[in-house]
């Protein structure tokens, strides 16, 4: 029995806005060249990771603070607020900010293992977790969540 995967409509439109951009492969994922293509200022800093906007400014600070791995993830988590969501968390109820934290969690999973360059990789073989966190530059943890979650969806398709 083949398997199908099909994907949500954000991993589709992660995947779209990837080949826009024209990037196509792992080692293509720059957050410099992203965040520049968006017009969104990136800065590193010793202070916790947060977006801001205001207008057209757009800015991700990263937490420079934090392994490179790290740091990646929280870019794309980011990035989720900025393209994603409206307004400052800080001022909204608890369960709306608490959506926007789930969504942006959701992203960054996508956006960090974009399912057009998920297709070339066999998810059998053992070392696959050290083979995806080492080419897409996340942890580990991130990857088996991403693996975890296709997994889920495969096993709701043969039901």
């Amino acid at each position: 029995m083949k398997l199908f995967y099909t994907p949500t409509p954000l991993e589709t439109w992660i995947s779209h806005f990837y080949k826009q951009l024209g990037i196509k492969t792992p080692d293509e994922l720059d957050e410099q060249r992203i965040a520049r293509s968006l017009h969104i200022h990136l800065l590193y800093k010793e202070i916790p990771s947060m977006a801001y906007e205001f207008g057209r400014f757009k800015s991700i600070t990263i937490d420079s603070r934090l392994p490179s791995s790290v740091q990646r993830e929280h870019f794309y988590h980011e990035l989720c607020h900025i393209l994603r969501h409206a307004g400052r968390q800080i001022m909204m109820p608890a369960a709306f900010r608490e959506l926007q934290e789930w969504d942006a969690k959701n992203f960054t999973r996508y956006a960090a293992l974009p399912q057009h360059m998920l297709t070339r990789y066999d998810f059998r073989q053992p070392e696959i977790l050290d083979v995806l966190s080492e080419q897409f530059k996340v942890t580990p943890e991130l990857c088996a969540a991403r693996l975890q979650k296709i997994q889920d969806k495969l096993k709701l398709a043969v039901v």
